[in-house]
This record gives C-alpha cells, sequence and structure tokens, in this order.
C-alpha cells in the first residue's frame, strides 16, 4: 500500500507564496508521475502540475509562471512553490501519484483571500 501525506497549506494573501509538500511512503517501486491536483467549491478536480520520472513537468496554463513542480532525487518527494498566488488559486490541492495504480494524498486547503 502506498500513502501520500501533503503539508504546507495555509491562508495567504493575494500575490503571496506557499510551498506545498507531498511525501511517499509504504510499498513503491517506481512512481512513473507524481504531480498536484486542485479542486475548487463546487467544481471539479484539476490538474495542477504533473512532473515524470524522467523530469519532464506539465503545468495548468493558468498557473505557468508561476508554480513550480520539482521532485527529490528518490521521487518519494514532490514539492509545489506556488508565487504570486490569487483569490482563484483557492482550493484543496491534493498530492498524486501513478504507479500502475493512481494514488491521492488527503489533500491540503489553500486559501487566497485578503
Amino acid at each position: 500500500q502506498v500513502q501520500l501525506v501533503e503539508s504546507g497549506g495555509g491562508l495567504v494573501q493575494p500575490g503571496g507564496s506557499l510551498r506545498l509538500s507531498c511525501a511517499a511512503s509504504g510499498r513503491i517501486v517506481s512512481f512513473t508521475t507524481m504531480g498536484w491536483y486542485r479542486q475548487a467549491p463546487g467544481k471539479q478536480r484539476e490538474l495542477v502540475a504533473v512532473i515524470t520520472g524522467g523530469g519532464t513537468t506539465t503545468y495548468a496554463d493558468s498557473v505557468k509562471g508561476r508554480f513550480t513542480i520539482s521532485r527529490d532525487k528518490a521521487y518519494k518527494k514532490v514539492y509545489l512553490q506556488m508565487n504570486n498566488l490569487k483569490p482563484e488559486d483557492t482550493a484543496v490541492y491534493y498530492c498524486y501519484a501513478r504507479e500502475g495504480a493512481n494514488y491521492w494524498g488527503q489533500g491540503t486547503q489553500v486559501t487566497v483571500s485578503s
């Protein structure tokens, strides 16, 4: 069984920054992809950013130039640096990992408000 645990969410003013972290544990062989999704109230869960084992990154258009995804060398931790945050970034952010099956963290709340 694989567990993903997120940390780093919170309340921040517009224009501020947050860094999310996700640590994987359990019976991990090799993730093919890790990343972040988010879900705002009343909306569907959407991709924010993902990174492959080879380091290829994909970003949602809405976060390009503001968010940066990275991972550790062991590919068991993934990070999301979020800069210039906007109120529309408010959502629950979920860590995601794929190793055959899809795995999800429990989510961490990010609120951008003045």
